[in-house]
């Protein structure tokens, strides 16, 4: 079950339980879209042009490597768009050696049925234009007008970086290693049309976020703190970021279809819409735009764009870097486990079959892209999507494909399958990490030792991401999507909540060193270390232990019951109230009643509320970076005004007992009321939900 669903899952069974409505079909699995990948919905792709004469091939691939990688993309792409429900994508490939191969598939615009071209169709690039952000800033530290390890307040003038861990300043290299400590918010931060959408600077010194973790110990993906370097960057120019970028990196390279401002005559008229799919229907998305260029709010490209740009990162820097420069951007900077793969400037290191990989995923409301830079090959991929494609699958759809390419290109790919490890052949791209390699140094079959299966017992529990917010609603997140270790008798461990294949539930992982695993069947590697979890294919964040009291699990369970005993006085309060309206009360006792019963309307009210705002994930997504949506300013009313009268119904609860109020099952009844909705509102308040 994916994340997605256990969301969906937990708060349709608290709905159910608070209004107590019985709907059978709801009980057959998923509807809506997730249906769609059978049946009437799932020719979408189809329609929209996908199929074997639906690529557009330029450059040199006639023969050889690029003929097999054309193939490769030929058969694969095609089937994402059908299979996750997206109408489109276009992909570039390029060699150091001057070749470039461009395709492009399925419909840049359903409506008016425009194909995709990967020349001219311009995508939304997303977090992709980090990389940008790290050129400039890095042209910044050639020319000297910015040090990596300087404070970052020395460059700053509107505003200052609160000095919330006193001689530990954020630095520019902090920045662009995710290395900063900022705290996790991006509620609100985008825009739904190209019109202005204010200053960089004044927008980071507006919401500039809580320091969580002293600088330099963690890296945790900080969209803020791409947007600061940014901002250093207008700071020591004395121009704007778009101006900058186009005039010191666009121009030189070339890239011609490619913008940070707001898309122009070159962009606009060929500009793919993003889609999510809805019922039987592609929904055109919004949201792409913002105040934060340097994170790729509002930055639009092309694929052939693209190409020219990792074509100079594979050609040490081309134009825009020196060779210095270059290397140390493709080269790690950080790990948050010196076992396993790191990050290097903006880019996350990665290896697949054998080979070293550097690399950036984009994503905003309906496009999706990712880049990766092979060195040893000399290849660079590009591939965007215009679509989220059912339950968000677009976002791994990238790294799909970068995967069988690297498969391709190592020799490992068997139709697709993932390479399976050996312990006979260290891969040379991975020698010099250690164990942190694509495939185990030591025998992943060996039975393991007592000791062994004694320290895979200790990694046993729920594990929380370090990406959790801790000022905003998205922490509600973290009530179902924690990462669950269990142990196995023979030494090897289990997890949920690690894949980011939508379609892997549970993984398995067999020791390969002390606190190292290696994916069975597969590339992955995990290391324990501190109380924390850290994941080889993604470098920007970790996972730390929850206590028992802590668990999600537990945290469920008790918010379930909690809401069925509210759930159940819901309905049987009226009832009871008409059966009894002749009895006499005491005036106190009448107001208590209908206090817990306001109090489980409130509650009820909030939970439809978010049934309704997370019941498609791909909207939530959208409006949680938009932050347009009514729903989530009313659900944190309705559970502060829930928290005045479960307030209320404690003191109710104390004068019922001194006072005599009703019969004593009576009064045990109304305390097991009000402890019910303490128990909510304590988690409510627990995962954000108050504002």
């Amino acid at each position: 079950m994916t994340s997605r669903e256990r969301i969906l899952t937990l708060m349709a069974a608290a709905a159910t339980a608070v209004l107590c409505v019985v709907n059978p079909a709801a009980a057959d699995g998923r509807s809506g879209p997730a249906e769609g990948r059978s049946g009437p919905a799932a020719d979408v792709g189809t329609r929209a042009g996908v199929g074997s004469d639906a690529g557009v091939a330029a450059g040199t691939a006639s023969a050889g490597q690029d003929g097999s990688l054309s193939a490769l993309l030929d058969d694969l792409v095609p089937k994402q768009l059908a299979e996750y429900r997206v109408p489109g994508a276009s992909v570039v490939v390029v060699n150091r050696d001057g070749r470039t191969l461009t395709k492009g598939y399925g419909l840049a615009d359903v409506e008016r049925g425009v194909r995709s071209d990967p020349r001219r169709t311009g995508y939304f690039m997303a977090s992709d234009a980090k990389l940008f952000t790290a050129v400039a800033v890095l042209q910044q530290v050639e020319k000297g007008r910015l040090s990596l390890d300087a404070d970052v307040n020395r460059y700053l003038t509107a505003f200052r970086i609160r000095d919330s861990y006193p001689g530990r300043p954020v630095t520019v290299r902090h920045l662009l290693t995710h290395t900063a400590g900022f705290d996790t918010g991006i509620l609100g931060r985008g825009g739904t049309a190209p019109e202005p959408a204010g200053a960089l600077g004044e927008s980071l010194g507006e919401h500039q976020p809580e320091r969580v973790r002293p600088p330099g110990e963690t890296a945790v993906y900080d969209n803020y703190g791409v947007a600061l370097a940014g901002h250093l960057v207008e700071q020591v120019t004395g121009t704007p970021f778009a101006t900058y970028v186009d005039d010191a990196v666009l121009e030189p390279l070339g890239m011609t279809r490619t913008t940070f401002a707001r898309p122009d005559a070159r962009t606009a008229g060929a500009l793919a819409l993003g889609y999510r799919p809805d019922g039987g229907r592609q929904r055109a998305e919004d949201g792409q735009y913002g105040a934060w260029t340097p994170t790729g709010a509002g930055a639009v490209t092309t694929a052939a764009d693209m190409g020219r740009l990792m074509s100079a990162l594979l050609d040490d820097g081309g134009p825009v870097l020196t060779r210095a420069s270059t290397r140390a951007m493709l080269h790690r900077q950080f790990a948050n486990d010196s076992r396993l793969t790191g990050i290097g400037y903006l880019l996350e290191e990665r290896v697949r079959a054998g080979q070293r990989l550097w690399v950036k995923d984009g994503d905003l409301p309906g496009f999706h892209g990712n880049l990766a830079l092979l060195p040893a090959s000399g290849v660079g991929v590009y591939v965007v999507y215009n679509g989220d494609g059912v339950d968000g699958s677009a976002s791994y759809a990238g790294q799909e494909l970068v995967n069988r390419v690297a498969d391709r290109l190592g020799g490992d790919d068997d139709e697709g399958a993932p390479a399976t490890p050996s312990a006979t052949a260290a891969p040379s791209a991975a020698a010099d990490l250690g164990e942190a390699g694509g495939r185990p140094t030591a025998d992943a079959s060996a039975r393991p030792t007592r000791q062994d299966r004694n320290a895979a017992s200790l990694y046993s529990g729920h594990y929380r991401t370090t990406r959790t917010s801790t000022s905003d609603l998205t922490r509600v997140a973290a009530l179902t999507t924690s990462v669950h270790v269990t142990a196995d008798a023979d030494g090897t461990l289990a997890t949920t909540g690690l894949a980011r294949d939508p379609r892997v539930g549970e993984q398995h992982w067999v020791p390969v060193a002390p606190g190292v695993f290696q994916e069975r069947a597969g590339q992955d590697r995990i290391a324990f270390r501190d109380g924390r979890l850290a994941l080889a294919s993604d470098p920007t964040q970790v996972f730390e232990k929850l206590a028992w009291y802590q668990s999600p699990a537990l945290h469920q369970q008790a918010l379930l019951a909690g809401l069925a005993v509210l759930g159940a006085a819901l309905l049987l309060l009226p009832v009871v109230a008409f059966v009894r309206r002749r009895e006499p009360k005491a005036p106190g006792g009448r107001l208590a009643w209908a206090l817990a019963w306001l109090t489980g309307a409130t509650l009820a009210a909030a939970t439809v509320c978010f049934v309704r705002l997370t019941g498609d994930g791909n909207a939530l997504n959208r409006a949680v970076l938009v932050g347009d949506s009514p729903l989530l300013t009313l659900i944190p009313r309705l559970v502060a005004a829930a928290a005045a009268a479960t307030a209320l119904l404690l003191v109710c609860t104390v004068l019922a007992w001194f006072r005599g109020w009703w019969p004593v099952a009576g009064r045990i009844t109304y305390t097991c009321h009000a402890l019910a909705a303490t128990v909510v509102v304590g988690l409510c308040a627990a995962y954000g939900l108050l504002p």
